[in-house]
């Protein structure tokens, strides 16, 4: 049966794209509470469905696919720069494929403007005119207005003229942050990347028997299966060791593991490698909102996407990749010589010393190494305990000694120390998870 809460995303899916939508329209429409519609549009928000913004509302838009993630909607960037509609608000769902700074003359300015673009420019009147003509939305810098007839037009041609108080730098360095945020989140495998759909997936129900599950078995050679009941709602899972000295008729509902670690469609490939190696688990089932079963996914099909994910090139650099770039072994180091690290301005806080977060990457980076060094695998850090940090200035060079304690078939332990300018800086203990490949 299907849910309220699903039953509001089935309407927002079928309406129009550009369409504004309400909590109270959505209400009066579907017979329901203004509680539960405001729950469901705040969820078809973070599904990428819809953009609310203020002072306009919240309109449905066009969901991108996650090869089409850096891109983005004349709405999402009145979100970024803190923007104000003046006029074309029923063009705010339209995906926006370059932007354009007014920084020159006008001719050679519309050179650049067409269909799709967005100018970003301050308050140069006959620029915003002849970029909407030439199809293109406008951005005004610096909390300028427009006039009644470019609101008009602006209206007519269903393309946005959008304020904000920022100056143009401020504006396209914001957009181009976001662009990069998108791209980074693009590169982040998911377990809805990688999972066997339900369709393909194998899995028992509630009424089910111990002969169901040994025919399962013989006809697939799997052992583990989830339990879902008529609406394919997850509530166990079932293994070779559950039904170990259960009758044929034995119904699966009295041997399965109740209420089963689950992950969904979002998660994370390493936060799934995290909990199988950690609770010795070999199948996950994927769940959406509603606990009803997406599909599987297995340990092979995540350790097989995190060396994958390993090998490819990144468009979008995170502070780690920074960081690991920065970590160096000089060529001319003698034998057991340590890690130099420059510290650089923007990794430090308020106060100009190196930020926790910071020094807290440059230690598991290092100790990362040096257990790669005795064993091949993938590595998920289990616990950090620091000993001992200084304060750490800005442009310091610092030399960093990892040194393996332990290493064992699953788990390894490392000791690191940070010197500065010679003197001891930091002290840290680290324990890691190794995953067999």
């Amino acid at each position: 049966m299907i849910t309220k809460h699903e039953q509001i995303l089935q309407y927002i899916e079928e309406l129009p794209i550009g369409e504004k939508i309400s909590v109270r329209q959505i209400a009066k429409a579907l017979s329901l509470s203004e509680g539960t519609a405001y729950r469901a549009i705040k969820d078809a928000e973070t599904k990428g469905m819809v953009s609310a913004i203020e002072r306009v509302g919240t309109i449905r838009i066009e969901q991108k696919k996650k090869e089409n993630i850096e891109k983005l909607t004349f709405a999402e960037v009145v979100n970024i720069v803190d923007g104000q509609v003046l006029g074309g608000r029923n063009g705010l769902h339209k995906t926006l494929n370059k932007f354009v700074i007014g920084a020159m003359q006008l001719e050679a300015m519309m050179r650049y403007t067409g269909p799709g673009n967005l100018l970003i420019v301050g308050n140069r009147v006959k620029a915003h005119e002849l970029a909407l003509q030439a199809g293109a939305a406008v951005l005004i810098t610096g909390g300028f207005e427009a006039g009644d007839e470019l609101k008009k037009l602006a209206d007519d041609l269903e393309l946005p003229v959008i304020s904000t108080s920022y100056d143009t730098f401020t504006v396209a360095a914001m957009i181009n942050r976001a662009i990069y945020d998108q791209l980074i989140k693009k590169e982040i495998v998911l377990v809805g990347d990688i999972l066997t759909p339900v369709e393909s997936s194998v899995f028992l129900e509630l009424g089910d028997t111990v002969g169901d599950w040994l025919d399962k078995n013989r006809e697939t050679s799997h052992s583990r299966f989830p339990v879902v009941d008529e609406h394919l709602k997850v509530f166990g899972m079932v293994t070779a060791k559950d039904i170990m000295g259960s009758g044929r008729e034995m119904l699966i509902d009295k041997v399965m593991t109740k209420h089963p670690i689950t992950v969904t469609l979002k998660t994370s490939v390493a936060s799934a490698a995290h909990m199988m190696i950690w609770e010795g688990i070999e199948l996950l089932p994927v769940i959406d909102e509603q606990n009803r079963l997406q599909g599987i996914v297995s340990r092979q099909d995540v350790l097989k996407a995190m060396q994958m994910a390993q090998r490819q090139p990144q468009a979008a650099e995170t502070l780690d990749d920074t960081i690991a770039k920065q970590l160096i072994l000089p060529e001319d180091q003698e034998a057991g010589g340590g890690y130099q690290f420059d510290v650089t301005p923007q990794m430090t806080n308020q106060l100009g010393t190196i930020s926790y977060g910071v020094f807290t990457t440059i230690v598991t980076e290092a100790a990362n190494r040096a257990l790669r060094a005795h064993k091949r695998g993938d590595l998920v850090v289990e616990n950090i305990t620091i000993y001992f940090l200084k304060p750490i200035q800005m442009e310091s060079t610092l030399t960093i000694f990892p040194k393996v304690l332990e290493i064992g078939r699953k788990f390894g332990k490392v000791d690191v120390e940070v010197y500065n300018t010679g003197v001891l800086a930091g002290k840290v203990m680290m324990m890691c998870q190794l995953i067999d490949r």
